[in-house]
């Protein structure tokens, strides 16, 4: 699973190193941890992770020692919807809409027609629809895809990790491709 819920306000999604990954989420859960012990009324709110999470694979890099992933942190903030990118070199920014690898080539388009198409952001029910299309794309397109995968929601309610759910596919038709056996 490459999405951890990392309070009721802030989802962290992964691409990259598993191993890496798992280093930081150990991390991260600790830092949750000690921000429930104190009580003190504050969480970890998605900007303050997306912050964090920048100064440390750029101290990583720097080190020499980079941790190879590709991070997606989503939240609300306020009443704001948040989402951030950081890679491994640090580099970091906000946006709209954001995906990583071959969802940054194939994806984002449909996620932005889909957005010009309605005139602004979309529903809850509309985003799922959209990010589905998107997966489905993904997996039929990339000879390493799987067809498992876990959904984050993010509402003013709280963030759930949904999951593992399977891609609809269908495959009937490769019976009929001659030439390859």
């Amino acid at each position: 699973q490459r999405i951890m819920k990392v309070n009721e306000t802030s989802v962290l999604a992964a691409g990259g190193d598993i191993a890496d990954f798992q280093f930081l989420q150990e991390v991260i859960t600790q830092k949750q941890i000690d921000e429930d012990c104190r009580d003190d009324g504050f969480t970890l709110k998605p900007k303050a992770l997306h912050s964090w999470l920048t100064r440390v694979l750029y101290n990583r890099r720097s080190k020499f020692d980079p941790l190879w992933n590709i991070f997606l942190v989503g939240g609300i903030e306020g009443d704001e919807p948040y989402l951030g990118y950081v890679n491994l070199q640090g580099t970091a920014f906000t946006e709209t809409l954001l995906a990583t690898g071959l969802g940054g080539e194939m994806a984002l388009p449909v996620m932005r027609r889909a957005m010009e198409k309605k005139g602004g952001l979309l529903n809850k029910e509309e985003a799922r629809e959209v990010m589905l299309q998107c997966i489905r794309l993904g997996y039929l397109r990339d000879c390493r895809g799987w067809p498992k995968f876990h959904l984050a929601v993010v509402t003013k309610e709280g963030c759930e990790v949904e999951g593992p759910l399977m891609i609809d596919s269908e495959w009937g038709y490769a019976d009929a491709v001659k030439g390859y056996e």
